[in-house]
């Protein structure tokens, strides 16, 4: 008996949703993260990778520009061809290629730094040295590590808080390397590299949680009975720890009054905040800041604002490459092979440049119409600089009113400053989350807060008021909120209980 062997063709219709990003846009995104004084470290860096781009030094020079991380990014510096493919191949790609040639190559883009009659701003810096940033890149060079491992650390790095603390989760930093630089990483891939950074000095960097962090440190210590201890109260009793109830935790692991003691004493030494202590270390409280905006409040409260361009340079591209492309235009009948390619890498470091110019422009807007934003929605923070005038804000909110998408805002936000009539400021500082009362009323936590710590700075040390009586007294004050809501502010204040505040 015979099997008849049957086939089948068929034809499926499937809907399938992909995300993108060109070149151009991952430039874009690059540089509207970076805050003014990398931005300058990365013109130098572009203009060094491509000649077509040029900058006039009759107005500023570079050669003493400060110092920063050195972002290596994969650039695209390989051949136009492949030497080893066949003649008519190379040939037919060349001519393909040269098609376009001509038609948008004139009016090349001049960049001018600052503005008309504006006059130029001084830096603002408040310490010098080296930064806890740079400390942790100067440690990446002594590892051995691939291109992939090297750029996720270096991502890594750069997203840590000023504690040296990661508050982003992992599979938030793979999104972001996804979408944003092009790298398809795993949260184990990840993880992996974020061993090897909380590996760094001090003990501590890299921490996700303050749980995290303190046990890094135990970790370090010589084995001892001490050490041992000092992780049984981190890991299992951390809640009694971070309330200071030794008593409950002396009768959990059976320890007399001398042995509690000692044990207090080198829970003490404990660092919640390894990143302020490397900059301690090298004689700062903080890394070099340099202002991206100057926001101006005149007496009758009107605001105004510019960005501080600080030593960003007159980009233009090359007149020696303009002039090039104009001559082989005009050869372009009679030109050989090799003259076609001198032609093709040309045209391409000419787009390169325009390109790039045409990044920072886009920066420029984006950071000029996120910062107007926000002084709209917290104008009466810029009139008076009240802490407590700042309203209920989140990135959603910027995102809505400028057409720009939330990440977006989120990275003209981090790691940039705003010099104001009443200080200098993170951008994130203008950003709270709101508390919504019964009747529907929308209260600044920040706000909240506020009036939280005023209270407890005026209480009396020697009875200082519990939760409960702090809840009272924001209620009399128009803030309606739990007790339960007033221990989680005043946790978030750094704030201890009453019994640890009494004299």
């Amino acid at each position: 008996m015979s099997q008849e062997q049957v086939q089948i063709q068929k034809q499926e219709q499937l809907l399938k949703q992909t995300q993108s990003i060109t070149q151009q846009q991952l430039v874009q995104a690059q540089l509207v993260q970076l805050p003014v004084t990398q931005l300058v470290e990365r013109i130098n860096a572009e203009m060094d990778d491509n000649p077509a781009l040029e900058v006039s030094t009759d107005d500023l020079d570079l050669s003493d520009s400060p110092e920063f991380p050195e972002f290596t990014e994969d650039s695209e510096h390989s051949d136009s061809f492949d030497h080893e493919r066949e003649q008519e191949e190379r040939q037919s790609a060349l001519d393909a290629a040269l098609e376009g040639i001509g038609r948008d190559d004139e009016d090349l883009p001049v960049y001018r730094s600052g503005s008309n009659g504006m006059e130029e701003r001084e830096e603002t810096v408040y310490a010098g040295g080296v930064s806890f940033y740079d400390q942790l890149y100067q440690q990446v060079g002594e590892l051995e590590l691939t291109e992939r491992d090297r750029y996720i650390m270096e991502y890594l790095i750069g997203s840590l808080d000023d504690d040296g603390l990661l508050r982003k989760d992992l599979d938030t930093v793979c999104e972001d390397l996804a979408i944003w630089h092009n790298i398809d990483v795993t949260v184990e891939e990840v993880e992996r590299v974020l061993r090897q950074l909380q590996d760094f000095d001090p003990a501590g960097i890299g921490a996700r949680s303050l749980q995290e962090c303190l046990l890094l440190q135990i970790k370090r210590r010589e084995p001892s009975h001490q050490r041992d201890l000092m992780g049984q109260v981190v890991t299992n009793h951390f809640e009694a720890f971070t309330h200071k109830h030794w008593n409950r935790i002396q009768r959990a692991l059976a320890l007399d009054d001398l042995q509690t003691e000692a044990l207090i004493g080198e829970l003490r030494k404990l660092n919640p905040k390894p990143g302020a202590s490397m900059n301690e270390h090298v004689g700062r409280s903080l890394q070099q800041i340099t202002p991206d905006f100057i926001i101006d409040t005149q007496d009758d409260g009107t605001v105004t604002f510019q960005l501080n361009h600080g030593e960003i340079p007159e980009l233009h591209v090359s007149q020696s490459f303009a002039d090039t492309l104009k001559e082989y235009q005009n050869n372009r009948e009679n030109m050989s092979r090799q003259m076609k390619e001198a032609l093709l890498y040309t045209k391409k470091k000419v787009d390169a440049a325009q390109n790039f110019i045409e990044a920072i422009r886009v920066r420029q807007r984006t950071l000029s119409l996120t910062m107007k934003t926000i002084i709209q929605l917290q104008h009466r923070f810029f009139e008076d600089g009240d802490e407590a005038s700042l309203r209920p804000m989140i990135l959603k909110d910027v995102a809505e009113r400028t057409g720009l998408d939330v990440s977006t805002v989120s990275r003209v936000c981090n790691s940039k400053y705003a010099q104001t009539r009443w200080g200098t400021f993170p951008l994130r500082y203008f950003f709270s989350d709101g508390y919504v009362t019964e009747s529907g009323e929308e209260l600044s936590t920040r706000e909240i807060k506020a009036a939280l710590r005023d209270i407890i700075a005026a209480e009396d040390k020697h009875k200082p008021l519990s939760d409960d009586a702090l809840r009272e007294q924001l209620h009399q004050r128009g803030y309606p909120i739990a007790r339960r809501t007033v221990a989680k502010y005043r946790e978030q204040l750094g704030i201890p209980i009453a019994r640890m505040r009494k004299n």
